[in-house]
């Protein structure tokens, strides 16, 4: 009995929990999606971005890019023909992924943004935070989404396109 009710009570704090770091990640994301973009200081592909301190690229590819920071991975996409605006990159992903926990747009003039988070475990969540053409993917705790989601932003919000 008092298992089964320490069960219970431990599974509603995670859920408690996921509520309370989404929608603070939401917020976040829509936050970082309105500040001025960061000057690119990488190039990967076809592609410049910021890249902050402490992440390296890992591996290209013709439209992703592998990105690394200590254990995490991140896997940067970019599809060039779509502009800022676009939402077939947001649309075939979201196609893709069925159950999504969160899927937030952010839509105004110059831009088309989203996030996606899609929970696969109990602490454990695949997060997609993008903006038109781009989008930026990795694995994430719940206790570290709205963190995460800040950086995510300002890499996708930084890319830039060379043709």
């Amino acid at each position: 009995m008092i298992i089964t009710l320490s069960v219970v009570l431990l599974s509603a704090c995670g859920n408690s929990n996921f509520k309370a770091e989404s929608k603070e990640t939401i917020d976040v994301v829509k936050e970082a999606l309105n500040e001025k973009a960061k000057k690119p200081n990488e190039k990967g592909g076809d592609i410049n971005f910021y890249l902050p301190f402490g992440y390296e690229i890992e591996e290209e590819s013709p439209n992703n890019i592998l990105l690394k920071n200590g254990s995490k991975q991140y896997i940067l996409f970019n599809n060039p023909q779509e502009n800022k605006v676009s939402d077939v990159v947001y649309k075939s992903t979201v196609a893709q992924n069925k159950d999504l926990e969160i899927n937030e747009q952010f839509k105004d003039s110059k831009q088309f943004g989203y996030l996606i988070i899609k929970k696969l475990e109990e602490d454990m969540n695949e997060m997609t935070i993008g903006i038109g053409g781009t989008k930026i993917t990795t694995l994430i705790k719940t206790s570290s989404l709205k963190n995460e989601a800040a950086v995510m932003t300002e890499i996708v919000k930084s890319v830039v396109n060379d043709k």
